[in-house]
């Protein structure tokens, strides 16, 4: 079994701009499109096979029909999903339930999710956080439209990540360009949209009560891990995320690198530079599964890939 390469889907967004043609080649000729869904099988947006023994198959059937492939004993959905954002414009002020209210309220996963800062521009800003001590607090504040003393912004910059585990208020500033790894929910509750209207001169629906119940208060942000090593003489690691849904990490090979793999699978997305990987080219915009009927890689090029696996069980 070789790697599992997988066809992006795109979505249009209020935000969306065309850095996902003129960054990374894909062919989309919106310049609305804010979000390719790259690895997903989530029913609002299902990833399909490309090329190889399994093209055209949706990814839940694989994850279903073919359990072996991800050392997978469970019944259960496919529990992740890797996204790029295309933020031309600010995202709404948002937050996202966890796994319990998720699962009562809407049947459905919660979302836990980290960003990795793909490119940004000089001014370009994060909303992450908020300054309120308590959840009343908090509903004070939104209902005296006091958003500029409760939002905390963050100026970034190329290659920052950030962890945004469920209940932390959060938003995308215009000019940022993000690879997202999360749970493979769809499930966000906005609360703040800058009373941006949309086609049809209709205001976006928010969700104060929802966000009010799952938004954490205090605000404790959650330290993105500093692990960052060599791996082989050709090659860096760098942890981006380690929580108890996901594990992810940039790899930066220029040269040749050996890896014996641990984790059941991997979710690879290639952000930059092309390589060859177990004999099969892979390049710039290019996602793929690992399975886990291959525990060794062999990548010779100048290549970097954010990985992305499971968290094993404790």
């Amino acid at each position: 079994m070789t790697l599992i390469f997988l066809e992006p889907i795109f979505k249009e967004r209020i935000w969306g701009g065309n850095k996902l043609k003129t960054d990374f080649g894909y062919p989309i000729s919106s310049n609305l499109t804010g979000e390719c869904w790259a690895i997903s099988a989530h029913a609002q947006g299902e990833t399909l096979i490309r090329g190889g023994k399994f093209a055209g198959m949706p990814l839940s059937q694989l994850w279903n029909e073919y359990p072996e492939l991800f050392a997978n004993t469970k019944k259960r959905p496919f529990p992740l999903m890797v996204k790029i954002l295309d933020a031309n414009q600010d995202l709404s002020v948002q937050v996202h339930p966890d796994d319990k209210f998720a699962q009562l309220v809407e049947n459905e996963m919660g979302k836990a999710e980290c960003w990795y800062i793909l490119d940004a521009t000089r001014d370009a800003q994060i909303i992450y956080g908020h300054t309120a001590k308590t959840s009343e607090e908090f509903k004070q504040k939104v209902a005296q439209n006091q958003w500029s003393q409760l939002l905390i912004s963050h100026k970034v910059k190329r290659g920052e990540f950030f962890d945004v585990p469920p209940g932390t208020v959060h938003a995308l500033g215009a000019g940022t360009l993000v690879l997202e790894v999360q749970q493979s929910s769809d499930m966000t509750y906005r609360l703040f949209d800058y009373e941006r209207t949309d086609d049809h001169g209709n205001l976006r629906e928010l969700h104060l009560d929802k966000a009010f119940a799952v938004i954490k208060a205090p605000h404790h942000a959650k330290t993105a891990p500093n692990e960052s090593r060599k791996i082989g003489p050709n090659a860096h690691f760098t942890s981006i995320a380690n929580n108890q849904y996901f594990q992810t990490a940039k790899v930066e090979v220029t040269g040749d690198l050996e890896l014996t793999l641990s984790a059941a699978y991997l979710l690879v997305s290639v952000i930059d530079g092309f390589a060859n990987m177990n004999g099969v080219e892979i390049k710039k915009g290019d996602h793929f599964i690992v399975p886990n009927t291959l525990r060794k890689l062999s990548i010779v090029g100048y290549v970097t890939l954010i990985v992305a696996n499971e968290t094993p069980a404790r």
